[in-house]
C-alpha cells in the first residue's frame, strides 16, 4: 500500500503531459487494485474544473470488470421534463454470464426499465437476452393533450457452436414487441431501428437421425410482426419431418443409369399451427380466436436420364392434408330481401388428398470465339445458352366442392350462375384447385465470358472475365385455358459493370392488346395494329460499395454493425448509422499511433461510400409512368487521424422528397471521444451529443445531451 499527496490520476497514453487528469490531495494506493483519494477534482490542459468529489474509488483490476453501480444520465426532454436516464447495476455473474439492469425516470411520471444479460460457453453456444419496458405520459394530466401508453421489446439472440452435437441444432432470434416501439421510445436513439417496418422472430430446434434412409426432425416457432398495420402471424408452433431420397431400383454398386433406376421418392410431413392477429390483442386470449391448424404429408417422386445432348426428368407429387375445421356455407336471406352467405364452423376430422404431375427436358449449347490477332485485348469469347421446356398439371378436384344453396337447397335467385365452395376454404392449406390446369412452360438463360489480357503487361496468363452473369426469357402458354393463353414474357438480367458492381433488370413484356378501359382482350398486340410485345413493366436496381481500400491490396473488410441487424436493419448504412448512447460505451479498437507533426499533409485519406439505386417503370394500363425511382447515397471521411465525418441522404424521383437523412461527426481527442449525430429534416428531426473518457474504469465520466424526436400518439 502506498500513500501518496498532490497526486495526479489519468488514463491518458503520455502521463507526463496528459490531456486531463484528477488531481487529488491526498491517495491511498493498491498496485493493480484500486486507489482511493480524498478532495480530488478534475483537470483539462492542466486548467481546474469545478468538477470534483470530496472523496473518489477507482478500481484498477485488470480482471474482468466486476459488478458495480452504473451512474444515470440526467437532462431534460419538452414531452416528458427533466429525467434521469440508463442508471442502475452491473451484476458479474460468473465467468460466463453478466446481468444488467438499467432504469429511467422522468419527472412527469414517465418510467422505463431495461434488462441486458450476454452468455457465452466456448465450443457450445453464445447469445444475449435484451427486454426493454417504457411507461410513456404525455403532458400532464389533467390537460386535454394527455397520453398514456405503454410499449415493450424483447430481443434474444442465441448461437450454437456447430463442433457441440454435428446431430441436433438449436438456435433463436427474437425481436417481437410493440409495433411502435422503435419509433416512440424515449431511449431509441438508434435511428435506423427506427426505420424498420417488419419485426420477424424464429426458435428452432432441429435433429438428424443418421441412418439409410436419414430420418430429420425440426420444430420451430416463428413470429412476424407489421409495424405499419400492427397486423402479427404467429406459428406455435410448426413441426417437419423428412426421409432422405430412396432410390428402390438403383443398383447396390456403380452409378445409376437411365429412367428406371434413378426412380426417387421422399416423404415430408408439415403440421402448424397458424395465428394472425393484432398488436393490441397480442398475448392476450383474443389471439388464438382465430388459430388454425393442420398437418400436410407429401410424397415426391421424381427420375431423370440422359439421350443424347438432351437431360430429360419427370415428377410427380402426392399430397395428403388433414384439417380438424371445415367450413359449412349456405345463403339466408335478410331483411331487405337480399340473400347472404353465412358460414359455420363444423368441428372434426376431415382430410383431402391432391396430386400433380410433370416433366421438362433442357440442353447446353456452347459458342465460342478466338481471335487471331495475338495482341488483342480480348482473346476469346464463349456464350453459354440452357433452353428448358416443361410441362406440369394439376387435375380438377371438384369432388371436393358444393353448391352455395338456401335453407331450402335452391340456389339463390337473380343468380345467373351456380355457386361452388369448399369446406377446405379458410382452412390452415387452403382448399384443392377446382379447375384443371395444364401448361407448357418455355425459358432460355444466357451468359456471356470472356478472356482477356491483364493490364499488367508482365503477367501473360489470360483473365477471366464476365461480360453477362445472366440474361433468362420465360413464358408458358396455358394447354386449358379458353382465352389469354400465353403469359407475359419475362426478361431478367444481371450485367456485370465492376468486380464489385452489378445492375440488375426486368422487365414484362405482354403479348395481347388492350381495350378501350385498358383491359386485356384475347388479341394479339400486332394484330391491333400494335408491336409484337408490349411493354407492361421494367425495373433497374443496383447497389454498391465503394472505399480507399478497394485501390489498396490485402484490405480487409469493415464488420457490419451487430445491433442494427438483430433490430431488422440492413447491414449498410444507407438508413443511418447504428448508435446508441443508451449502452454502455463500447470500447472500439485500439488505433495505430499517429504523429500528427511528422506528416503535415496527408497523402491517404480513407473513405467509404454506399450507393443503392432502384427505379420501376409500370405500363400494364397505358399508364406509361416510373411510379418507384430513388437514390440512396452514405459515407465517411477520415479528414484527419482525429476526425471522421458522415451521413446518408436520397432523393425520391417519383415522389420529388429528400429521403431519411442524417449526418455524424466524430472527434478522437485521445483520452476522450465525442461525437455528434443529427437528423436535420423529417419526422425524426433530432440530434445527440456525446463525450466521454474512453476507458472503461472511467466509463461513467460522459455527459450527453439530445433532442429528441417528437413522439405521436
Amino acid at each position: 500500500v502506498i500513500y501518496m499527496q498532490n497526486a495526479r490520476f489519468t488514463t491518458s497514453k503520455n502521463p507526463e503531459n496528459p490531456e486531463y487528469y484528477f488531481f487529488a490531495r491526498r491517495i491511498k494506493f493498491v498496485p493493480k487494485k484500486k486507489i482511493v483519494t480524498g478532495l480530488v477534482n478534475m483537470y483539462i490542459a492542466d486548467v481546474p474544473t469545478p468538477l470534483g468529489l470530496p472523496f473518489a474509488f477507482f478500481p484498477m483490476t485488470t480482471e474482468r470488470s466486476e459488478s458495480g453501480v452504473i451512474l444515470p444520465n440526467f437532462g431534460n426532454n419538452n414531452s416528458q421534463g427533466y429525467f434521469l436516464q440508463n442508471g442502475g447495476y452491473y451484476f458479474a455473474v460468473s465467468d460466463y454470464m453478466d446481468l444488467t439492469l438499467l432504469g429511467d425516470y422522468f419527472t412527469n411520471g414517465s418510467y422505463g426499465g431495461r434488462v441486458e444479460s450476454n452468455y457465452k460457453a466456448r465450443y457450445k453456444y453464445n447469445g444475449s437476452v435484451r427486454f426493454l419496458y417504457e411507461n410513456q405520459l404525455q403532458s400532464e394530466r389533467g390537460f386535454s393533450d394527455f397520453a398514456q401508453t405503454s410499449r415493450y421489446n424483447l430481443n434474444w439472440q442465441h448461437a450454437q457452436d456447430g463442433k457441440s452435437n454435428p446431430s441436433s441444432r438449436f438456435s433463436a432470434s427474437v425481436n417481437l414487441g410493440s409495433s411502435q416501439f422503435f419509433r416512440q421510445s424515449f431511449n431509441q436513439v438508434n435511428q435506423s431501428a427506427t426505420l424498420v417496418n417488419n419485426l420477424s422472430s424464429s426458435i428452432s430446434y432441429s435433429k438428424a437421425f443418421p441412418g439409410e434412409p436419414q430420418v430429420n426432425f425440426s420444430a420451430s416457432v416463428t413470429h412476424n410482426q407489421n409495424t405499419n398495420t400492427d397486423v402479427v402471424n404467429l406459428t406455435l408452433p410448426t413441426l417437419q419431418g423428412s426421409v432422405s431420397r430412396i432410390f428402390p431400383f438403383a443398383p447396390k454398386e456403380g452409378t445409376k443409369k437411365g429412367i428406371i433406376e434413378n426412380i426417387n421418392l421422399q416423404y415430408n410431413l408439415r403440421g402448424e399451427n397458424r395465428i394472425a392477429t393484432t398488436d393490441e390483442d397480442f398475448f392476450t386470449d383474443k389471439m388464438f380466436d382465430s388459430a388454425v391448424m393442420g398437418l400436410q404429408h407429401s410424397i415426391p417422386i421424381a427420375t431423370n436420364f440422359k439421350a443424347g445432348y438432351f437431360s430429360f426428368s419427370a415428377n410427380a407429387n402426392y399430397e395428403e392434408n388433414w384439417v380438424f375445421e371445415t367450413y359449412r356455407q349456405s345463403l339466408v336471406e335478410n331483411e331487405s330481401g337480399a340473400f347472404e352467405t353465412v358460414r359455420d364452423t363444423i368441428n372434426g376430422f376431415d382430410a383431402y388428398r391432391t396430386y400433380s404431375y410433370g416433366a421438362s427436358v433442357g440442353t447446353t449449347i456452347y459458342g465460342s470465339w478466338k481471335s487471331k490477332n495475338p495482341d488483342s485485348k480480348v482473346q476469346a469469347l464463349r456464350h453459354i445458352i440452357r433452353p428448358n421446356i416443361s410441362y406440369a398439371a394439376n387435375p380438377s378436384f371438384d369432388q371436393y366442392y358444393d353448391r352455395l344453396v338456401n335453407e331450402q337447397g335452391m340456389d339463390a335467385p337473380g343468380r345467373e350462375e351456380q355457386q361452388f365452395y369448399s369446406r377446405f376454404d379458410g382452412t390452415l392449406f387452403g382448399a384443392p384447385g377446382r379447375n384443371f390446369s395444364s401448361s407448357i412452360n418455355l425459358g432460355i438463360q444466357n451468359n456471356i465470358e470472356a478472356k482477356v489480357r491483364d493490364r499488367d503487361s508482365t503477367k501473360t496468363e489470360l483473365k477471366k472475365i464476365q461480360i453477362l452473369k445472366s440474361l433468362s426469357f420465360n413464358t408458358s402458354y396455358n394447354l386449358a385455358g379458353d382465352s389469354l393463353n400465353w403469359s407475359p414474357l419475362s426478361v431478367r438480367g444481371v450485367i456485370p459493370i465492376t468486380k464489385n458492381i452489378n445492375i440488375n433488370l426486368d422487365a414484362n413484356f405482354d403479348p395481347y392488346a388492350l381495350d378501350n378501359n385498358n383491359n386485356r382482350i384475347d388479341r394479339f398486340n400486332v394484330s391491333n395494329g400494335g408491336s409484337l410485345l408490349r411493354l407492361t413493366r421494367a425495373g433497374l436496381r443496383t447497389s454498391f460499395r465503394l472505399s480507399s481500400t478497394d485501390f489498396e491490396k490485402d484490405t480487409d473488410t469493415e464488420d457490419s454493425d451487430e445491433r442494427t441487424l438483430q433490430n431488422g436493419g440492413r447491414d449498410d448504412d444507407l438508413f443511418g448509422a447504428s448508435i446508441d448512447y443508451s449502452r454502455e460505451q463500447d470500447q472500439e479498437p485500439e488505433k495505430q499511433d499517429v504523429d500528427i507533426n511528422k506528416d503535415r499533409y496527408r497523402f491517404k485519406i480513407p473513405w467509404s461510400l454506399n450507393f443503392a439505386y432502384t427505379m420501376t417503370y409500370n405500363n400494364a394500363q397505358r399508364q406509361n409512368a416510373i411510379n418507384q425511382q430513388s437514390l440512396m447515397i452514405s459515407g465517411d471521411i477520415e479528414l484527419s487521424p482525429r476526425w471522421t465525418i458522415g451521413g446518408n441522404t436520397g432523393y425520391d424521383f417519383a415522389n420529388r422528397g429528400i429521403s431519411f437523412s442524417t449526418l455524424r461527426f466524430q472527434r478522437d481527442l485521445e483520452s476522450f471521444t465525442m461525437s455528434f449525430n443529427w437528423t436535420p429534416i423529417g419526422p425524426r428531426n433530432s440530434w445527440f451529443f456525446f463525450i466521454g473518457i474512453k476507458a472503461s474504469a472511467l466509463s461513467d465520466i460522459k455527459w450527453d445531451q439530445r433532442k429528441q424526436p417528437d413522439p405521436t400518439f
